[in-house]
């Protein structure tokens, strides 16, 4: 049975037990605090557990895709170097909700495996709980009774509370649990030693297939335990290690569910798998990282430097990084895997085939984005263990890894995981101490040295008055004179202001404080330990006076209206690209904003005229700010509005609302959208992998953008000697002729196609009825040779076909084979291949009439040539 048709028997086979089959919930959970990933398949139904809500259904079946890369489940270092561990894995499962219990949980998976799955009870082994006494619990008599029905007693073990009683935190829904273990060793061994022996040591070959849990009890807080009302049924069976059984396979990784990736990374790499550790773990690594990476990004979760994306990131560039140490790939390749994964999996995961595109061009950009980083960091790496080993040293100086991480951006858990794979280790201390150098030296080089403050009045108001009124009159509270290396300047602190402190991306105001005729201009306005600092050129004569603070109205209103268009092409960019998008930074500047968000590729022009369009239809609607201060955090969120990542809110928040747009936000607005005037995009560009950035401009900054436009256009007009309204057609007319010279340069490429076609046709031989063509091509690329194949299958019959080429230092085959001789003969391409590909060292596959193989050494190609005459004269 495939793996298809298991996931489908199973879920039959529980809909005619009167279940019904209900949906994977997404693995990258978005509702709960305490997970970020579905680790488990009961995590969708744990409120149900709870008592919080009920389900539809008593009796519930599914297939959970789940993920385990952190916290106490936590597989990752273990993929790849065994048969069964993996990050994205299946969970089959079959839930009661206070209806059937033991006897029918016991039964029904006893059936199934045994009867639909043609698994031999004697390969079967159940675990129950044997009780505990320090905790008063009883052993799971009943359990044992029902498993006495079906299996003999040394079949049936006793576990501990440790494997067998589970519980889903330290109060709540708990009870004690049946696992079914599998015995697929050979028959010789198990004739030496019984499973009963070495089930739950660790033996390969004696797995854990099957978690029957009986939900009975309600752990309450003092740790006692009270019987639950309503009992329930938790199971879980491992779907990748029921094929591997299924299959009669010893490796989770030997099944259909991984063989067409490892497959296909053979032929991307010219590695066959199956031949050298290294390159097999990482062939693994890389089928197993695909599954996880995709569906999260499926999910919703793009990688990025946070949370739950940053251990998507570290899971993609652990596999970037076993290609590159195992397979020697230097450029991305794991993006073009996504098509093969769809294929296996997109029936029973139609999200995957919806958003092939977009998972292709997240990874690529992360492969490729990494890669850099990679090149540079591995080759010192490389350099800092082969002093070490010269040294017999255990580590590497902390001073080295802080440089790989300063000066090359290569990460620190990166290079303690490639040092651990040869036995050494980072001196953290050492790692620690340099960093926090770092930080020190950052701290100092932009202030020299700082005076102590001179206290005027003790004040710790220093309210902010800005929102109401750009005047008022302010005392100095404080000051104190800073030599910077720009030169002297003094710090002051005002009792209250109406300055401006930078935050939230806003750039501080900038405007005058003025007394007894003595004028002294503000700068810059910042802030420090929750001080407004305003920044001058020079200390007034008399700090003790009263002074009117101005702030500059020209600037302010500039700000205010890039900062209220910020909000606005947030929503608008919510609106056309999708709810992924998040705010991952922003500058709110007089002249300019910028603004960076989350999405996974460039925008289109049509996307950018969109946003654009959408802004400025919210511009003329002249919506009126709904402002709410210092209102309740729970009450702004329950307001839908947007809080940014990573950002510390009190109780009471600040809401700025206009229409639809609602967001936290400490910032100065506009009174109405209207006053903002023309919004207009300048750039769109990447900022990191997965982090795009929008600069755009308003009001009279867009005036003057859209007259430098004109004066483009008139040059361009004196350029082409074109009049305005022939001014694309003069460019279209230019395009013809690029286009007219293309074609020509593709007919010269046809041509040499013709001619390589023609070579091969006078080079072939007649051998007991098959037309036999084995040669070298002279190609740029693999599709011309795909190209040539298929034409001369087309052009002859009876055809066997091997062509061989040297393209860019790599060696490359195909295979084609007629029809006719696929049926009288039984030859088949693709296994063809994989026999000559073994004298280029390399890989590949295909079908039965044409197949494609890539290896590493150019000079097998002729010893391949002649191993397909050979074999051919063989027939």
């Amino acid at each position: 049975m495939q793996s298809g048709e298991i996931r489908r028997a199973f879920l039959d086979f529980f809909r005619k037990k009167g279940h019904e089959a209900v949906p994977s919930a997404p693995m990258v959970v978005k509702n709960d605090p305490t997970l970020m990933f579905t680790n488990a398949g009961m995590n969708q139904f744990k409120d149900v557990f709870l008592g919080n809500r009920s389900f539809s259904a008593s009796r519930v079946a599914n297939s959970q895709k789940c993920l385990r890369v952190s916290g106490k489940h936590n597989d990752l270092e273990e993929v790849g170097h065994d048969t069964y561990h993996h990050t994205m894995f299946e969970m089959l499962g079959n839930w009661s909700f206070g209806d059937y219990f033991k006897k029918e949980a016991i039964a029904w998976a006893m059936e199934f495996l045994a009867q639909v799955m043609k698994v031999p009870k004697e390969r079967m082994y159940a675990t129950i709980f044997e009780g505990d006494m320090e905790e008063h619990i009883p052993a799971d008599e009943e359990a044992l009774g029902f498993w006495k029905e079906h299996l003999p007693d040394t079949h049936i073990l006793k576990g501990s509370k440790k494997d067998n009683f589970w519980e889903m935190g330290d109060t709540g829904p708990c009870g004690p649990c049946s696992e079914i273990h599998l015995d697929i060793r050979p028959e010789e061994e198990r004739r030496i030693r019984p499973g009963h022996e070495l089930v739950n040591t660790g033996h390969p070959l004696i797995i854990e297939i099957w978690n029957l849990v009986f939900i009975q009890y309600n752990r309450k807080s003092d740790g006692g335990l009270e019987p639950l009302p309503a009992k329930h049924v938790d199971t879980g069976m491992g779907f990748e290690r029921l094929c591997m059984v299924v299959q009669g396979k010893t490796s989770n990784y030997d099944t259909d569910i991984f063989q067409p990736i490892i497959g296909e990374i053979g032929y991307h790499t010219g590695t066959s798998y199956g031949e050298e550790p290294g390159s097999d773990t990482a062939m693994r690594v890389i089928a197993d990282h695909l599954r996880a990476i995709s569906f999260s990004i499926a999910d919703g979760q793009i990688p990025s430097n946070a949370r739950a994306g940053y251990v998507i990131r570290r899971i993609l560039r652990r596999a970037v990084r076993y290609g590159y140490t195992f397979l020697k790939q230097k450029e991305p390749f794991i993006y073009s895997l996504v098509p093969t994964l769809v294929q296996t999996m997109g029936n029973a995961y139609p999200e995957l085939k919806t958003q092939q595109d977009l998972i292709m061009k997240v990874i690529r950009e992360e492969e490729s984005s990494f890669l850099r980083t990679l090149e540079t960091g591995i080759r010192l790496l490389d350099q800092l263990v082969t002093e070490a080993e010269k040294k017999k040293q255990h580590s590497i100086s902390g001073t080295s890894a802080f440089e790989l991480y300063d000066t090359y951006g290569f990460p620190l858990d990166l290079t303690e995981l490639i040092l651990n794979e040869k036995g050494l280790s980072v001196r953290r201390d050492e790692f620690d101490q340099e960093m926090k150098a770092q930080k020190d030296r950052s701290r100092n080089a932009s202030l020299v040295e700082r005076d102590d403050w001179t206290v005027i009045e003790s004040s710790e108001t220093h309210k902010f008055t800005g929102f109401d009124a750009l005047e008022s009159d302010i005392r100095i509270t404080r000051y104190r004179k800073v030599s910077s290396r720009e030169g002297e300047q003094y710090h002051l602190v005002f009792n209250h202001t109406p300055f401006y402190a930078e935050s939230g991306g806003q750039v501080g105001d900038s405007g005058v404080i003025e007394a007894g005729g003595e004028r002294i201009e503000i700068t810059d306005t910042l802030k420090e330990n929750d001080q407004v600092i305003h920044i001058s050129v020079r200390l007034p004569s008399d700090p003790t006076a009263v002074f009117r603070a101005r702030v500059d109205r020209v600037l302010r209103e500039k700000t205010a209206r890039n900062h209220s268009a910020t909000h606005l092409l947030h929503h608008a960019l919510r609106q056309v690209l999708g709810s992924h998008v998040e705010q991952k930074g922003s500058l709110v500047h007089p002249d300019y904003l910028r603004f960076d968000f989350s999405h996974f590729s460039k925008l289109s022009t049509r996307e950018l005229e969109a946003v654009e369009g959408m802004v400025n239809h919210l511009i003329r609607q002249d919506l009126l700010l709904d402002e709410h201060r210092e209102i309740e955090t729970e009450k702004a969120r329950q307001m839908g509005a947007l809080a940014l990542f990573g950002e510390k809110y009190g109780n009471r928040v600040r809401v700025i609302r206009f229409g639809e747009s609602v967001e936290f936000c400490g910032g100065t607005h506009v009174h109405a959208t209207g006053r903002i005037g023309l919004f207009k995009i300048v750039s769109e560009s990447a900022v990191a992998a997965g982090i795009r950035r929008i600069e755009a401009i308003t009001g009279e900054q867009s005036e003057q953008y859209l007259r430098s436009l004109e004066k483009t256009s008139r040059d361009l007009q004196h350029l082409l000697k074109a009049k305005p309204e022939n001014l694309l057609q003069a460019v279209n007319d230019l395009q013809k002729e690029l286009q007219k010279l293309r074609k020509d340069l593709e007919k010269q490429q046809k041509t040499g196609l013709f001619d390589i076609k023609s070579e091969l046709k006078g080079k072939i031989r007649e051998v007991g009825g098959i037309k036999l063509i084995v040669s070298r091509v002279e190609v740029d690329s693999p599709a011309r040779m795909r190209d040539i194949s298929f034409q001369l299958m087309q052009e002859i019959d009876r055809l066997f076909m091997v062509l061989a080429a040297d393209i860019e230092g790599k060696a490359h085959l195909t295979v084609a084979i007629s029809d006719k001789l696929t049926e009288e003969k039984g030859l088949n391409a693709g296994k063809l291949v994989g026999d000559l590909a073994k004298e280029i060292q390399g890989g590949g596959g295909g079908q039965p009439f044409f197949a494609t193989a890539g290896g590493k050494d150019v000079r097998g190609i002729d010893s391949a040539l002649e191993k397909a005459f050979r074999l051919v004269k063989g027939l």
